[in-house]
């Protein structure tokens, strides 16, 4: 797994394809989305809980590159065994500021878009 910058030949500097490239993939919104909105750090197993679906090595992947991009702060705890908890970071909380329009209109239009996809199921079929 790289953690190097984006680096598009034709646009190597543009912030949108380096930084929105690295958190739009499937997990790291959700994971940072739920780290958000737990009332303190977060143990892995308890992301794992809040995020069935997915599996630990993707989630694993997810908190690496977020933790290395800065988004996610991960804190070990020197007991036996290690004890390792992730919450979001101050940047990660500015970066989730900079989505809630987005998620709040997700929220307020996902019953009409589902509804548009029946639609256009049932048309094709």
């Amino acid at each position: 797994m790289s953690t190097l910058p984006i680096q598009d030949p034709i646009f190597p500097q543009c912030p949108v394809r380096n930084i929105v490239a690295r958190v739009a993939d499937k997990w790291s919104l959700l994971v940072m989305h739920t780290l958000l909105h737990a009332d303190e750090p977060m143990r892995f197993s308890a992301l794992s809980r809040a995020i069935p679906d997915v599996s630990q090595k993707v989630l694993t992947q997810t908190l690496r590159r977020l933790e290395d991009d800065g988004f996610v702060e991960r804190t070990v705890f020197a007991e036996v065994p290690p004890r390792v908890q992730y919450a979001l970071s101050t940047r990660g909380e500015s970066f989730m500021d900079a989505c809630r329009p987005m998620v709040e209109w997700a929220s307020l239009h996902l019953a009409e878009i589902v509804e548009h996809r029946h639609k256009r199921k049932r048309k094709a079929e």
